[in-house]
């Protein structure tokens, strides 16, 4: 494999505590994939460290996610829901150190699915300080922290790249780096690797997912295409899959991500088509 490539595990199991995703692992390594991404944990679970070894020990790293809840939101006007907010995304990056990670994904600057209306100016900033600040700590404990930009149907706050990168301005972190998937902005750019080169000095993870979810290699998006181009540019940055399909999913997530069909039965046959892209 001639990048360093990781695959969302929801594309095996939405469970990673399950015999599935252990059994996932192997099957990932021996693909040539060197990162599992997770979806969201609690920090607080018990066997956070025994996941990590299990992910180790096949010879891969895991990728963490970080989310916000109403309760603990860094967007709220709340001093205390705001504080609680930061709290709870510093939580995630001890979590991903004790996993043995050094990558932490998510969407950590306001609920996700949350699309009522744009933050005010001042709002925004104070938000983009404060995960800023988290951003910071996570490089200090030798964590990148990336925060992800989503599709108006998923956010209200940050939907392109243009929009990512004056987060990070106003963040004032050197630390901060932009995760861009293409399945987000094919819905939001009118010029996907354009976009790509904008968001580029700040990028810090680049994901391929295709127009149905499923398979890479189905779907509108020429992603052979985009691949050779944003390398052409000049990234030579981490790169993710992800795919979902309902057989494979259980079925509350499947509910919450809008999987309703089965887009590939297996994991295994979703991770060996995505895996001939980058060979």
């Amino acid at each position: 494999m001639r990048v360093d490539l990781a695959c969302q595990s929801a594309a095996f199991t939405t469970d990673p505590f399950s015999e599935e995703f252990t059994r996932s692992l192997p099957v990932l390594k021996d693909a040539g994939y060197r990162r599992v991404v997770l979806g969201p944990l609690d920090p607080s679970s018990r066997g956070i460290e025994a996941l990590g070894q299990r992910i180790h020990d096949a010879g891969l790293a895991p990728i963490t996610m970080a989310v916000q809840s109403p309760e603990a939101n860094v967007m709220s006007d709340e001093p205390t829901v705001r504080r609680r907010g930061f709290e709870q995304l510093c939580r995630f990056v001890d979590m991903t150190g004790r996993m043995g990670g050094d990558q932490l994904n998510g969407v950590p600057y306001g609920v996700h699915g949350d699309t009522t209306a744009r933050p005010a100016e001042g709002t925004l900033a104070n938000t983009a300080q404060l995960v800023g600040d988290v951003a910071d700590e996570a490089a200090a404990a030798g964590v990148l922290m990336t925060f992800e930009v989503v599709n108006r149907y998923e956010t209200a706050v940050l939907n392109t790249a243009a929009q990512a990168v004056r987060f990070v301005e106003l963040s004032g972190s050197r630390n901060l780096k932009i995760h861009l998937d293409t399945f987000h902005m094919a819905i939001e750019e009118p010029d996907l690797v354009g976009a790509v080169a904008h968001a580029l000095p700040h990028l810090g993870y680049l994901e391929f997912g295709q127009s149905s979810r499923g398979l890479l290699s189905k779907g509108s998006l020429d992603l052979a295409r985009v691949l050779e181009e944003v390398q052409t540019l000049g990234y030579a940055g981490r790169f993710g899959v992800e795919g979902f399909s309902r057989a494979v999913m259980q079925e509350p997530v499947a509910d919450a991500l809008k999987i309703w069909d089965t887009t590939f039965r297996t994991g295994e046959e979703f991770v060996r088509d995505a895996a001939g892209l980058f060979v």
